[in-house]
């Protein structure tokens, strides 16, 4: 499996993001896909996850700001972030939530 994280970069607080990440090397559509980050000094988390047939969860902190989804004719995941908060800093990774790789992630920097 190869996942490639992109769109990452320096917002403004109150800003908008959107992260888009490509995989290969497996049947995309069959796999439920996560986005996790990682602050400094602070423990990988989950962010969101979409199932193969399109179900969403959320952690609390970011329900109702950021949005996850996937096109399965493109191999992608995204994740659409809005109203971002300095709290929101880290690098996001994407991950294939069955399997235990960890590509190289999109550093996101919101300042205040």
């Amino acid at each position: 499996v190869q996942l490639q994280a992109s769109g990452g970069g320096l917002v403004q607080a109150g800003g908008s993001l959107r992260l888009s990440c490509a995989a290969s090397g497996i049947p995309f559509s069959i796999h439920a896909m996560g986005w996790y980050r990682q602050a400094p000094g602070k423990q990988r988390e989950l962010v969101a996850t979409i199932t193969s047939g399109g179900s969403t969860s959320y952690r609390d902190s970011v329900k109702g700001r950021f949005t996850i989804s996937r096109d399965n004719g493109k191999d992608t995941v995204y994740l659409q972030m809005n109203s971002l908060k300095p709290e929101d800093t880290a690098i996001y990774y994407c991950k294939v939530v069955s399997i235990y790789y960890w590509g190289q992630g999109t550093q996101v920097t919101v300042s205040s």
